[in-house]
């Protein structure tokens, strides 16, 4: 697998991070976005992070920015899609219609790629019914920020080839990450817990058991969690969490409907660190 193409589709924060991880594997990436600008700005997104990664030294030792850059291909169309990928990750926003139509234009143009979704909590079963091939698509759900991340869910459905899986895998490895392999369930494991934790954290915020620092700080230190979870609900974004956490209430129930605090915050635009304003007030 070392070397081989693997097409990015959606240049995003999370698509950035994703062709980020694989420039850093040795493989040259063709970042796909809707139009030009979107292509230059999603070119820019992995620019900044391969330039902070340096300033960390966690490049491979004798390769500059520059040059991890010229292996890095930016298209404005589905239709530019490299024909020679072994492997299409979608990471585009959490819209399952969307998700839909992007995967199966992707699987038609390139029926051998294998082909996965980054998603955190949409069903990887009602995505696969959609694709002429679904033997050949799962689950790889990165976390954010992708280039510090250790973990990538590796998300199976009953239909999934074994060969497909075990690629899905190997490739994650080949990253420096680790794999788990989860069966398709709503919020798989990480978002489900994760998910879990946020929202009893922003209950308990709304009852006033604590402050949003002292509530954060019992998880760092109690229990050796890197970030408590509002800092993280605000780095994750706000209305993503909300977006996740509705999903989740209308598959598993209400314990994990909205609190009413969540939902106040994001119609008043607070949405975490990209809006400047969340639990946290954030000033970059």
């Amino acid at each position: 697998m070392a070397g081989e193409h693997v097409a990015v589709i959606g240049g995003g924060t999370m698509g950035a991070g994703i062709a980020h991880a694989f420039l850093l594997a040795g493989s040259p990436v063709t970042l796909v976005e809707v139009d030009q600008d979107a292509a230059a700005a999603g070119r820019a997104r992995v620019a900044v992070s391969l330039t902070k990664a340096a300033a960390r030294d966690k490049l491979p030792s004798g390769l500059t920015p520059e040059a991890m850059l010229a292996s890095l291909l930016t298209v404005p169309s589905l239709d530019d899609l490299p024909r020679d990928a072994a492997l299409v990750v979608e990471a585009v926003p959490e819209d399952a219609e969307l998700k839909r139509r992007v995967l199966r234009v992707a699987q038609e143009a390139l029926p051998d790629a294998d082909l996965a979704t980054n998603t955190s909590s949409l069903s990887v079963t009602d995505l696969a019914a959609a694709l002429p091939r679904p033997d050949r698509f799962c689950g790889m759900h990165f976390f954010n920020p992708v280039p510090a991340s250790a973990l990538v869910e590796v998300v199976r459905h009953d239909g999934l080839a074994d060969d497909v899986l075990a690629r899905a895998l190997a490739r994650v490895e080949r990253l420096g990450l680790t794999p788990v392999t989860v069966r398709d369930a709503p919020g798989f494991a990480s978002s489900r817990l994760g998910v879990a934790v946020g929202l009893e954290a922003i209950r308990m915020l709304e009852d006033g058991v604590a402050t949003a620092e002292d509530i954060d700080t019992a998880m760092r230190l109690g229990y050796r969690w890197p970030m408590g979870p509002l800092r993280l609900t605000d780095l994750v974004g706000l209305d993503v969490r909300l977006s996740i956490a509705e999903y989740l209430a209308e598959r598993l129930g209400p314990r994990f409907e909205p609190p009413r605090l969540l939902r106040s915050m994001v119609a008043e635009g607070k949405l975490g660190r990209k809006t400047g304003a969340g639990f946290y007030t954030w000033e970059e």
